[in-house]
């Protein structure tokens, strides 16, 4: 980090990321001043691949899932052991409530404490559940983004009916928080063939269920560019946690490898690193000692910024030197 202004390289867009975006400007390491267009391309060399002439930037997911899950059935410690059918999970239901009711708070003071802006992925029926807890995360210049009206998967949906279902979950965000979503997150990544073009018709501006580079880039969907803001899974308290029993510290070591060898790269290439928590998960408080620890070490680095996602994306679209790729996947 710069001693001479330690704010710019910390935070992507500070005090107005939702008013800088909806002007049309795209700011990095604390440059509001700057338009999409005019940022100039990557240069190479000097490890400067970034707008604001950052070296890595930070792109931070925030889940808002718990609220919105199925009666029976959703992930949780208690999975393994399923109740009969048509008797609730009282315990589970627990879990989730732990997301909304101390998880989400906990994690939006960590954001505020390192000026990092993030993008919450909001289920529909969750925020419908937590109004104001939604509106919340957007007062504070977090980006609300879109993850499906309910966990219900899309994968096997007709193309009307995935269009109803990403419309009315796009629908429940904006009329609660005011922000109409520009990204897409599908449940588990598991999109249908139809996603990506109904998203271009929507509207949106990027979707993130790809995990096969440490990049931003383009795709060709419907004779357009679509942006692509690569997610995580091995940088993801779900899996690691979770999934796979990781202790806070274990998730620590996990983020700072992950990072410096990123770092490393990233004086010869564009790098992002991909970090994503979840409401009831990362915002337990080992969890958040852990990000904030983290957090502390990497933004003590020269040249580190955070990003939401949606800024990604607007600039990955405007520059010249982003990355295509031919087709979906």
């Amino acid at each position: 980090m710069s001693n001479a202004n330690p704010v710019s390289r910390r935070e992507f867009l500070n005090t107005a990321a939702a008013a800088g975006l909806a002007a049309g400007t795209l700011a990095l390491g604390g440059r509001a001043d700057a338009a999409p267009g005019d940022s100039e391309p990557p240069r190479r060399g000097d490890g400067k691949y970034w707008p604001g002439g950052e070296r890595l930037i930070l792109s931070v997911s925030m889940q808002f899932e718990a609220g919105g899950e199925p009666d029976s059935g959703a992930d949780s410690p208690f999975s393994g052991n399923p109740l009969p059918a048509g008797v609730p999970d009282l315990p589970a239901r627990t879990w989730f409530q732990y997301g909304y009711r101390e998880g989400i708070p906990r994690l939006l003071d960590l954001w505020d404490k390192h000026a990092i802006k993030v993008t919450s992925h909001m289920v529909g029926t969750a925020v419908l559940k937590s109004p104001a807890l939604a509106r919340e995360i957007v007062r504070r210049g977090h980006e609300a983004a879109a993850h499906g009206m309910s966990w219900k998967p899309q994968h096997s949906m007709s193309r009307a009916e995935e269009l109803a279902f990403i419309r009315e979950g796009v629908d429940a965000v904006e009329k609660i928080t005011g922000q109409r979503p520009r990204g897409y997150n599908c449940n588990w990544l598991r999109r249908s063939r139809n996603t990506l073009s109904l998203l271009q018709e929507l509207g949106f501006t990027y979707h993130t269920d790809d995990l096969s580079r440490d990049e931003p880039f383009l795709l060709p969907v419907a004779g357009k560019d679509f942006a692509v803001v690569p997610y995580t899974l091995h940088c993801n308290d779900i899996v690691l946690i979770e999934g796979s029993k990781f202790s806070s510290r274990q998730f620590f070591e996990q983020l700072k490898d992950e990072f410096d060898q990123l770092y490393a790269e990233a004086g010869s290439r564009r790098r992002m690193m991909s970090i994503s928590t979840h409401d009831r998960i990362g915002g337990r408080p080992a969890v958040v000692k852990a990000l904030d620890d983290f957090f502390a070490y990497a933004l003590a680095k020269p040249g580190v910024a955070t990003a939401r996602k949606d800024q990604i994306a607007h600039w990955a679209l405007a520059d010249k030197a982003t990355r295509r790729e031919a087709e979906a996947t």
